[in-house]
């Protein structure tokens, strides 16, 4: 099987090169990430436990889908490749925001991702990939904001800086 390249990027997001993304995430070099953020009319939002088995961060709550684009592929097509992939659906995706993140994890590697956040709304039921999600939750963002306040370490690190950030996205 190959190893999924990741788009490595400048600051200002101009691409630069392609690298397999474990040795990105060896290297600590910037690449090309994003994070999807769904609601439900409620306004509540989708959460994924990420899967026992992921290389980092596995077992704690984040947004509802995330990866690396594909060489070739807009910020959108890669939202919804990824939701249908991880949440097994897709919908409207509109771009709100990136920010450029860098954290170690204690396996060595390090994510170090220029985010493009996107957000939709959905009010189905989720048929998750057992192979990249364990569970999720619809959770109002003031209850987000309180357990996130409360259980810090349940949350991916990426969350923690988009919600504490742009929390009124």
């Amino acid at each position: 099987m190959i190893e999924e390249q990741v788009i490595l990027v400048d600051k200002d997001d101009k691409q630069i090169g392609l690298m397999p993304k474990m040795e990105a995430h060896e290297k600590a070099l910037l690449h090309r990430a994003f994070s999807v953020f769904i609601f439900n009319d409620q306004g509540e939002l989708l959460l994924q436990q990420r899967a026992a088995e992921k290389y980092h961060s596995p077992l704690e709550w984040t947004n509802t889908c995330c990866s690396h684009q594909r060489d070739g592929e807009t910020n959108i097509e890669a939202g919804k490749r990824r939701l249908q992939e991880e949440m097994g659906f897709t919908t409207e995706l509109t771009e709100a925001f990136s920010f450029i993140y860098k954290a170690p994890f204690d396996n060595g590697l390090t994510e170090h991702e220029l985010d493009h956040v996107m957000i939709g709304k959905f009010n189905g039921i989720p048929k998750i990939n057992p192979d990249e999600v364990e569970s999720y939750k619809w959770m109002s963002l003031e209850d987000v904001k309180v357990d996130i306040k409360l259980n810090a370490s349940k949350y991916t690190v990426w969350f923690r800086i988009i919600f504490d950030k742009y929390y009124n996205f």
